[in-house]
């Protein structure tokens, strides 16, 4: 397994954006399909984007399409969420998310497709 590590988390008001990133500790970083997930109190934890090992396909949530943007830095092995035009129903607390996967085009979405996982970021959202 990887271990990652969040930040960027905070406090935002309706319309604001924010920057998430995920460092991953692994000297193979494109083996790793990544992905942000989100939960919000009271509610299951869902898919907010994932990426491709070779970062070169992306999915999005249809309630993200538009605003938010995942992206990854090979060099830096480090995967990030920009978000914009945020909106109360945004606040959630945040997960990075690893899957090794030889198959580097691919993308997951599933809570069960991928087996590391961050300690999660705050993300909230004032109205």
């Amino acid at each position: 397994q990887v271990q990652l590590v969040e930040s960027g988390g905070g406090l935002v008001q309706t319309g604001g954006s924010l920057r998430l990133s995920c460092a991953a500790s692994t000297r193979a970083f494109t083996m790793y399909a990544m992905a942000w997930f989100r939960q919000a109190p009271g509610k299951e934890r869902e898919v907010v984007a994932s990426i491709s090992g070779n970062g070169d396909y992306r999915y999005y949530a249809d309630s993200v399409k538009g605003r938010f943007t995942i992206s990854r830095d090979m060099d830096k092995n480090t995967v990030y969420l920009q978000m914009k035009s945020l909106k109360p129903k945004d606040t959630a607390v945040y997960y990075c998310a690893a899957r090794y996967s030889q198959h580097t085009s691919n993308t997951y979405y599933r809570d069960s497709d991928f087996g590391s996982w961050g300690q999660g970021t705050q993300v909230t959202v004032s109205s």
